[in-house]
């Protein structure tokens, strides 16, 4: 069932449309036990919102997806609660000023420090065609990578194949996974085209959630390669 809260009448929490900026990666989590999201200010942006004006529920994230695509996602997210499983999904929201965005979430289990898996994690990434290309931060970006040019151009193009995204989007995805990884992004890059690498060289075609899978994990193989060995 639709949840009756409508995001276009969401109040003062909305973002203004002179006030929105492209924000194209954002991370959630979703506990299981409490039902408890969270967002982080892309994600809260892409749906309208100013950061810490909205306390995430799972009728709010539902009431923004398209009608087209509830179903989808409602179905998805059931399936995630009963098998505490990973998953990946491209949808459209609708943000509260009637913006309709179209987003790729992909996400993976979320373990507590025993290793129960309590709920799921991942990233939002808004695909919406630019109505205006962001040309200054696109300059910026491109002095930001200019030493190490090569190796997170090839990174880049790989997620551009992948999720079918923009070369500055790529760009923000790989920079929110080196964050969270707390590791450099040179590095992260590095370790993402060397897994995509392998994982295309394959015998079966691969299946866009074992990309997936390697881009959320890329950081912690990352520091299992640096681990100094037993003497």
């Amino acid at each position: 069932m639709v949840a009756d809260e409508n995001p276009t009448e969401a109040g003062n929490g909305d973002v203004d449309a002179a006030d929105m900026r492209p924000a194209q990666v954002g991370w959630f989590r979703f506990y299981f036990d409490d039902e408890r999201w969270e967002w982080s200010d892309e994600v809260q942006a892409m749906h309208g919102y100013k950061p810490g004006t909205v306390s995430p529920t799972t009728e709010l994230v539902l009431s923004h997806k398209h009608p087209d695509d509830y179903q989808q996602v409602a179905t998805t997210l059931d399936e995630v609660r009963r098998h505490h499983q990973a998953f990946s999904t491209r949808h459209r929201i609708i943000d509260t000023a009637g913006r309709i965005h179209h987003v790729i979430v992909v996400a993976d289990k979320l373990s507590d420090e025993s290793g129960a898996v309590v709920g799921t994690h991942g990233f939002y990434v808004d695909v919406s065609p630019a109505e205006h290309h962001q040309q200054e931060q696109l300059s910026a970006a491109i002095a930001e990578i200019a030493e190490n040019r090569a190796i997170i151009e090839q990174a880049k193009g790989m997620l551009m194949v992948v999720y079918g995204i923009a070369s500055d989007a790529a760009f923000d995805l790989l920079r929110w996974r080196s964050q969270e990884g707390n590791v450099k992004l040179r590095v992260l890059a590095d370790q993402v085209v060397a897994d995509f690498i392998g994982l295309a060289q394959t015998d079966t075609a691969p299946q866009r959630s074992a990309f997936d899978n390697l881009l959320l994990t890329a950081d912690q193989r990352i520091v299992s390669s640096n681990e100094t060995p037993p003497h």
